[in-house]
């Protein structure tokens, strides 16, 4: 490969393509980390002015061909062109100048700096020949720059006060501040509700019209059907596919992803409860959700859902004893109970598997065995001596159980995929032998496949007993499994909807009215 070409800007290839070339073309690429390899002889071709979805399982090689073509990795064999000609960028700064960067489903912005500052990091304009930073210049190119994708952002706000949609924006205006040929989006729309991932979309189309090249990584396939104009299937660190979309099932897409015919699931059949395992009354944490009562019964799934920002993670972790709450009443198997901290609730047969599994779930760098032992260290050791033969036991045992694909138990889990360390946070709480499992996004960032496994264990539990509350920004998801569904609206309970007659419509509309009555 050679080093990256430099682009003048008299050269028409810059923004609009070379008529027949593709945008980007990836040839034979493979990559090697130690024995594992990420990727194997694969290809990839954008055509300028497209949005091109790239799809595939977790573990199937689309981050590490993301890195390669931004410049934070390097290929062992293959070659990228761009616009015709031969690149190999060294880094994201190189690939940015050419006019290629990346947009991840979680912005990393400094949060004490503006909207501007964050914007034109690095390249802010100046007067007196470089000596002193030209404020208002700057406040004006960053006003520009957020118009162009028809935002609406104050320049001035500090962005650790900006929603999960405005730091997407503001992201992607970023990037508009070069010339972008190709604007890869890694799972753009994780945290946004429906109505900001319309706003998202409305501008990647825009772009596309105007020349620029989309790649979409996404889980959500229902995304894809009248946005993206070709889909690409990665599996095992090979493409599988390209098709044009408009003629391609999402069936056809999920088989070629994982390799197999997944069942359609259906909704969940009812049952009738069994006893009262979890209740709630008028739980109150001022300033975040006021007076949420409700309860979840053995063998049920209650489902709760509502806009990102609602409360909804809050109230489960004052549950749970992760936060504290002002007023209001916790009962477990019908016994009162003043909640102090997580082991107290553990203790109680409850357990709590959070939104974000990398952070609050796991220990990366810990093996599977030492994950899973965590919570029940206190249990197993004997004079203050770990069990490391039990802990194996139950390690393997809930890796066998959850079918979590990894050489050993000793694996670290930091080299697992997401759905495999999705499931190793399961195997962590289930260990403790819980009779209330609370549940938060238990599929956020997973794929396909690994969904319908994850789906299947939370019937399992259930249909075994376990009473589960499950928040979910996933509709279709909560609609699947839930006997119930407690709809949250700016920290308040404003409905329940029986699962079997719930639509995606009768929900959002609960959440979204009952927010703008609250704001009025």
């Amino acid at each position: 490969m050679t080093r990256s070409v430099a682009f003048s800007e008299e050269d028409p290839a810059r923004v609009t393509g070379t008529d027949g070339v593709a945008r980007l073309r990836v040839h034979g690429l493979t990559k090697r980390f130690e024995a594992v390899r990420a990727l194997t002889d694969a290809n990839l071709e954008i055509e300028a002015g497209s949005i091109h979805a790239l799809v595939g399982e977790n573990g199937a090689g689309k981050s590490t061909l993301v890195k390669i073509i931004t410049g934070l990795e390097t290929g062992d064999e293959g070659s990228l062109l761009l616009d015709g000609r031969e690149v190999r960028f060294s880094s994201p700064m190189e690939a940015r100048s050419a006019g290629v960067t990346a947009v991840y489903q979680d912005p990393k912005l400094f949060p004490h700096l503006d909207v501007a500052e964050n914007l034109l990091m690095g390249i802010q304009p100046t007067n007196l020949r470089g000596l002193r930073l030209d404020r208002r210049a700057m406040y004006q190119q960053a006003s520009e720059l957020l118009a162009r994708i028809g935002v609406g952002i104050d320049t001035h706000t500090l962005a650790v006060g900006l929603s999960a949609a405005e730091l997407l924006f503001v992201e992607i205006a970023r990037a508009l501040s070069a010339d972008v040929r190709l604007l890869i989006l890694d799972e753009p729309t994780a945290a946004l509700t429906p109505a900001e991932a319309d706003q998202l979309f409305a501008v990647v189309r825009d772009l596309r019209d105007n020349g620029s090249s989309i790649l979409l990584i996404t889980h959500r396939l229902e995304e894809l059907d009248g946005l993206a104009d070709t889909v690409t299937v990665l599996r095992d660190g090979a493409d599988v596919a390209s098709m044009p979309m408009a003629d391609t099932e999402r069936s056809e897409i999920v088989r070629l992803m994982v390799g197999r015919t997944l069942a359609a699931e259906g909704r969940r059949t009812a049952t009738a409860p069994g006893e009262e395992r979890l209740s709630v009354a008028d739980l109150t944490s001022i300033g975040t959700f006021d007076s949420v009562s409700f309860s979840v019964h053995e063998g049920e799934i209650v489902g709760m859902a509502g806009l990102v920002g609602s409360g909804r993670s809050e109230i489960a972790q004052a549950i749970f004893g992760i936060a504290p709450y002002d007023a209001g009443t916790v009962h477990v198997d019908g016994a009162a109970v003043e909640v102090r901290d997580p082991m107290q609730m553990v203790s109680l047969g409850v357990a709590y598997v959070p939104e974000d599994r990398d952070l609050q779930g796991l220990v990366t760098s810990f093996s599977i065995t030492d994950n899973v032992a965590l919570p029940l260290l206190r249990r197993l050791s004997r004079l203050g001596l770990r069990s490391r033969g039990r802990e194996r036991e139950i390690s393997t045992r809930y890796t066998e159980e959850l079918a979590i694909k990894a050489p050993s138990v000793d694996t670290p889990t930091s080299s697992l995929s997401g759905g495999n360390r999705q499931k190793t946070v399961l195997a962590k709480w289930l260990a403790t032998k819980p009779r209330v499992l609370i549940l938060d996004e238990p599929t956020h960032g997973i794929d396909v496949g690994s969904k319908a496994e994850v789906h299947a264990i939370i019937r399992e539990l259930a249909a075994n007993g376990m009473a589960i509350l499950m928040i979910s920004s996933d509709l279709p998801e909560v609609l699947l499994l839930s006997d119930r569904i407690l709809v949250i609206a700016d920290g308040r309970l404003v409905a329940e909807l029986p699962g079997s007659d719930a639509t995606q419509e009768s929900v959002m509309s609960a959440a979204a009215s009952n927010a703008k009555q609250t704001a009025a």
